[in-house]
């Protein structure tokens, strides 16, 4: 069993027996309440030990080390247990007390890795708490290797694979595998084990292409891998369920490729291996009825794949009723991802069998269990990870309302279809800012804390064969204890459900504004396209392989080189005005403003650039852009347009940041007229060369309406992260997580500020996004490396219209147009390349013009002198 050294209680059990002892040690009564509850583990038996491990708590005489360990193997047994009861959420709570209580007293003689951080990491990868799973497999792979234990060694790999794996890092997965099954020494065993996972990520490579670098002779490796896996397995005993896995992912990859004899047959030597495992726990057995039901399914055994779905919920939730209710009662669920993948099974067989509302109500039990998911969640790339799963519901829900609007003609539908889009958008950057204002000062603390030993561990990561792995391993020691401890204090805190946006409240914002919103929901079929004007909502789509990604990447691949445009006017005219026609934009009839919320790879298009009506000129200026139609301003999500910060009215100051990087290969030449410019038109304050420091920049940040960065910045790659240059240092964007600045405006002059790592649910991991979390809510950034001439000209232009009194949202639309009749730049610097670079992200309010007091005071002034000459010429 899970815990050291019974035999030393049978023996003291037996001493006290022929002795005739009475009181027995701290530590020898939680060791035989650990033996009295594994005698008979039952789920009510558990509230037994818990009890046990509340009187050691209470008890006011002083603890010894061997006393917390008893407590660490208590916790380590309950949670297995509550582990196979189906208690996923207090099996993890259980595992990371033990872990802490291991840590805090600096504990050993027991196996910590094989009875607790192995468990844990499988678990948080369980309920897609990935970067959990990643910190707690990496530190007992440290602590393996430094053992020499080669079997937990192989275990972390394997692990971590899976980790790597769920998280879309295939080339990572595959490249882990193969290096350890080439150059480690391994059993047959453990040989399968691995060449099972990597059976598995071939498979993802070869199902998404785009997601990993071309694997050659892809088709016989996959399968090659499996039947290597099996060969490998079959003759160690013990091996049963591996062996059944090898033939369930053989099973599925036959009926993926339409193979359903074979595909049956395989599966049926997985249920032959399966049902040999001794001790199979309920989850195993739902998640294997579970595949059983989708290999129905997708022979379109409707009403068999049901059946079998019904057992699984039974497996999972003890008191479930078939014959009320082919779902789960809402009271019933939990966060778990078997049973929210088979209730969304349930709801696809509904689809096909034309019951869409029914399918509705088992999507809407789906997002419940995700809200539950994404309560226990911590790191922001977990979260992230969650939303891109719940996107794929959301798009069948998406389908299924317009299919309901189209055969009812109910406006609601395509509104509630507008919900479950809007709720996809920006959720983390959403949450984040939402809880800001009310989260504790000892959560913050602990928030800021948790970043920035993060930022150490990928400053660290980014330095590759170089990078310090003890280094590495001791900040993941640090982010764990800080995790354990912010898990600890929500606890306390209620954890509000996501709220729907008022959608009269949005028609009539809008309406003010005088402006139409464009809001666009990429999933993996389609492309939706919400538009919302004069208080109604209109839902169209394009479908994404074969039409909208080819036409946006034809049209981005203009904006990757200067000269990509000049060389191809009439091409470039052709795209823009095909994605212009595709992206179903509005026409400017009664409303000049527009407010575009894009998504997916939309979040990189200058959709001002796009080309309303062809034509054959060459001459930049007399092209037809959107720009022409509308004043473009762009937002994360409609609920950042409607809940957008009011502009202030006061008088406008900046802080300029200018590192110009002089006599450097970075020097920034138009940098300095830059500045003289911005000086020449606000007042402020303004770094530049060695005092363009990170330091200057926050400790001035608050105190200034505009902040403008005028430097270099990057927009990393699959290995590094997106960041920017300040003249001592360059920051990584989630380094700037932890200022706490509110401006009316951020400008970021520099290259890629809105580019980086991108996810659909929640837009780019760039500059931008670091400087949106940090407060800001009104931004203006660049979509590509930018001209320092051009840019430093545009910027005069900007500046110069936020002067004349124009909102920031007009000054950026009109600053483009002057750049375009300007008769003192030449035609090929009008190239949209050079001019539509910089978007804006916020408000499309105008600030009021300023209180004039001064008129007031004088006024009341002469009142109150009117008032006294009165009195005195009466008396």
């Amino acid at each position: 069993m899970n815990w050291i050294k019974p035999f030393l209680c049978l023996i003291l059990f037996l001493n006290l027996t022929v002795f005739g002892q009475n009181s027995l040690a701290t530590e020898d009564q939680i060791y035989n309440a650990i033996d009295a509850y594994v005698v008979n583990p039952t789920l009510e038996g558990l509230s037994n030990l818990t009890q046990t491990e509340r009187n050691f708590w209470k008890n006011a005489k002083p603890k010894i080390k061997n006393e917390f360990l008893a407590i660490v193997v208590l916790n380590c047994n309950k949670a297995y247990y509550e582990n196979q009861f189906g208690k996923t959420h207090q099996a993890i709570s259980s595992y990371e007390k033990a872990w802490k209580i291991y840590q805090n007293y600096k504990l050993s003689n027991y196996d910590i890795t094989e009875y607790c951080l192995k468990p844990l990491g499988n678990l948080y990868t369980i309920i897609g708490d990935f970067d959990n799973a990643e910190n707690t497999i990496k530190q007992y792979y440290f602590i393996a290797n430094t053992d020499r234990n080669q079997s937990q060694k192989i275990a972390a790999i394997l692990n971590l694979s899976n980790v790597y794996q769920n998280t879309g890092r295939i080339n990572e997965a595959i490249d882990l595998l193969e290096k350890n099954i080439r150059k480690e020494k391994l059993t047959p065993t453990q040989k399968g084990n691995l060449l099972n996972n990597l059976g598995n990520n071939y498979v993802l490579s070869y199902k998404n292409p785009s997601l990993s670098k071309p694997i050659p002779d892809i088709f016989k490796k996959l399968e090659g891998s499996y039947f290597a896996a099996i060969q490998l397995l079959k003759s160690d005993k013990t091996q049963s369920e591996t062996l059944a896995n090898c033939y369930r992912n053989l099973s599925a990859l036959n009926i993926q490729w339409h193979n359903h004899e074979l595909a049956n047959s395989y599966f049926e030597k997985a249920k032959k291996y399966f049902f040999l495992t001794a001790n199979i726990v309920p989850r195993k057995l739902a998640k294997f009825k579970l595949e059983e039901a989708n290999l129905l399914f997708q022979q379109e055994k409707y009403s068999e794949a049901s059946t079998i779905l019904s057992s699984v919920f039974k497996t999972l939730i003890p008191n479930y009723s078939s014959s009320k209710n082919s779902f789960p009662n809402v009271n019933s669920l939990y966060a778990e991802t078997i049973l929210l993948d088979a209730i969304d099974l349930q709801a696809e067989i509904f689809v096909n069998q034309n019951q869409p509302k029914k399918a509705l109500e088992g999507y809407a039990l789906s997002f419940q269990i995700e809200e539950l998911f994404s309560n226990l969640l911590v790191y922001e790339n977990s979260k992230i990870i969650n939303q891109i799963r719940i996107r794929n519901r959301t798009e069948k829900c998406i389908a299924i309302y317009d299919l309901l609007h189209q055969k009812e003609g109910k406006i609601s539908y395509l509104e509630k279809a507008f919900q479950l889009a809007e709720r996809t958008k920006s959720g983390v950057l959403k949450n984040y800012l939402s809880t800001k204002k009310t989260t504790s000062r000892e959560e913050k603390l602990h928030l800021e804390q948790l970043q920035n030993w993060n930022n150490e561990i990928l400053k660290e990561q980014q330095k590759g064969d170089l990078a310090n792995v003890s280094k590495i391993n001791e900040a993941n020691k640090k982010q764990n204890e800080l995790m354990l401890s912010l898990k600890k204090i929500r606890s306390k805190n209620q954890v509000d459900s996501a709220e729907n946006l008022d959608i009269k409240v949005l028609y009539s914002k809008l309406e003010k504004d005088k402006a139409i919103m464009v809001e666009y929901f990429s999933g993996f079929e389609k492309i939706y396209i919400f538009t919302l004007a004069n208080q109604r909502i209109r839902l169209k789509y394009i479908y994404i392989t074969d039409t909208a990604i080819p036409e946006i990447i034809s049209f981005l691949d203009y904006f990757s080189d200067t000269n990509k445009i000049t060389d191809d006017i009439s091409g470039y005219n052709h795209y823009g005005n095909s994605l212009y026609k595709m992206l179903q934009l509005p026409i400017n009839t009664t409303y000049q403003n527009l407010v575009i919320v894009p998504d997916g790879l939309l979040n990189f298009l200058p959709f001002e650039a796009l080309i309303t009506k062809e034509s054959n000129t060459t001459n930049f200026t007399q092209m037809h852009y959107l720009l022409h139609d509308f004043r473009i301003a762009y937002n994360n999500s409609a609920s950042f347009y409607l809940n957008g910060k009011s502009i202030s009215n006061d008088k406008k100051s900046v802080l300029g940041i200018f590192p110009v990087f002089e006599k450097t290969n970075y020097e920034l030449t138009f940098s300095k007229k830059e500045m003289q410019s911005i000086k020449s038109n606000f007042d402020g304050q303004f770094f530049d060369n060695k005092n363009a420091t990170f330091d200057n920049f926050k400790k001035n940040a608050n105190h200034y309406s505009i902040l403008h960065l005028s430097t270099h910045a990057s927009s990393g790659d699959t290995q590094t992260s997106a960041s920017i240059k300040f003249y001592d240092q360059e920051i990584l964007y989630s380094e700037l997580y932890n200022l706490n600045i509110n401006p009316d405006l951020v400008v970021l002059s520099a290259c890629e500020t809105g580019i980086g790592k991108l996810y659909k649910s929640e837009g780019a991991m760039s500059v931008a996004r670091g400087f949106q979390f940090a407060g800001a809510q009104n931004l203006l950034f660049s979509l590509w490396k930018v001209n320092d001439f051009t840019t430093s000209v545009f910027m005069d232009k900007f500046y110069r219209n936020i002067k004349n009194d124009q909102s920031y949202f007009e000054a950026n639309a009109n600053a483009k147009l002057d750049f375009l009749n300007d008769e003192s730049i030449s035609n090929a610097k009008k190239s949209p390349y050079y001019w539509s670079a910089f978007v804006y992200y916020g408000s499309i309010e105008k600030p009021e013009a300023p209180t004039n007091y001064y008129f007031y005071i004088i006024g009341l002034l002469i009142v109150i002198g009117l008032f006294l000459v009165f009195k005195y010429f009466r008396k």
